[in-house]
């Protein structure tokens, strides 16, 4: 049975799920985590398979159209292909995609495909090796460009970059990063440093700005933005680059924030549903589902999330605070 759609009490329809099937990664982005890691989810607190399944089911039955695996690093879940394919089953089936880092995923691009993946966003902030093991405490970069170029290659398209800059680290590259994307047909959204990193030591003003990025690309590029009506409630403002038909995004969550028009709810790892990625309070389904709550049951505790919603993720209010869990708790 169809339910009522996941309206909230600001009439924001939800039809987009972000479900974090991991805390675990395989990088130590500095914007994300200390160099040493967090501790980990306990693994018997962890959504089995059928247990995300079941509950983007119930999500899908109440209007969710599209479905974002993230993580931490999704690809680091060994039954990860088994998850596309339990949601895929999903009647109807939403639309699936997945953020990723991009390392190990040249080895898995077309079994994620032939499940029913249908793209990726992956994340690379550099292009330059010294920079990237800077960034990432990791010597991955050839291994994101080999996954970027993989799922091209099996069809995971569009492919999208999305791109963190840094004072002082990569902000010199942003001009570098567009032209790479564009000469593969890859689309870039540069994304503002938005304070979930688990050291909680964001700066608002190392933060480089949406304007910033714009002023640094425009040295190089003519942009000319979209029209508003064709964002909806998609988190990037996009440009036409050059006359177009390509484009380069900027999604400048904290200096022109557009939480009117979100539509994304998000399902932690262990089971929590989070009405906003920002948000200090959350829902536990793991808990219910595992004590044998229904469908019906399940579905209430989704709709009250969602009618908690706040209208704005209050970054630029004087009491303001950081969420607990850091991002990689939390799924993109």
């Amino acid at each position: 049975m169809v339910r009522e759609p996941l309206v909230d009490s600001y009439g924001r329809v939800h039809r987009d799920l972000r479900i974090s099937v991991t805390d675990r990664c395989s990088l130590r982005c500095t914007y994300c985590m200390p160099e040493q890691g967090v501790p980990w989810l306990p693994r018997d607190t962890m959504l089995s398979t059928e247990e995300v399944v079941r509950l983007a089911g119930v999500a899908v039955a109440m209007g969710i159209e599209e479905v974002r695996l993230t993580g931490g690093e999704p690809l680091l879940r060994r039954d990860l292909v088994d998850v596309v394919a339990g949601l895929a089953a999903l009647d109807p089936a939403p639309e699936i995609s997945m953020t990723t880092n991009g390392v190990g995923l040249a080895r898995i691009a077309a079994d994620l495909r032939a499940a029913g993946l249908t793209r990726v966003n992956v994340s690379i902030d550099t292009l330059s090796r010294e920079t990237f093991i800077e960034m990432a405490k990791r010597d991955r970069l050839t291994d994101t460009l080999a996954g970027i170029e993989a799922s091209a290659a099996a069809g995971l398209l569009p492919v999208k970059l999305n791109t963190v800059l840094m004072r002082g680290v990569n902000d010199h590259e942003a001009v570098d990063l567009l032209g790479f994307a564009l000469a593969h047909g890859y689309q870039l959204r540069f994304i503002e440093q938005m304070p979930l990193d688990a050291q909680h030591q964001w700066d608002r003003t190392q933060m480089v700005t949406g304007e910033e990025i714009l002023g640094r690309l425009r040295t190089a590029y003519r942009l000319d933005p979209l029209p508003d009506e064709t964002r909806g409630s998609a988190p990037a403002e996009l440009f036409l680059v050059d006359g177009g038909p390509a484009t380069v995004g900027v999604i400048a969550s904290v200096t022109m924030p557009f939480c009117g028009t979100c539509d994304r709810v998000r399902l932690t790892a262990d089971g929590m549903i989070r009405n906003c990625l920002f948000a200090t309070g959350e829902t536990d389904l793991r808990g219910p589902l595992r004590a044998g709550a229904s469908d019906d049951e399940l579905a209430v505790l989704l709709r009250t999330s969602i009618g908690a919603k706040l209208p704005g993720h209050g970054i630029n209010e004087p009491g303001f605070l950081q969420p607990p869990r850091p991002m990689s708790r939390i799924g993109g």
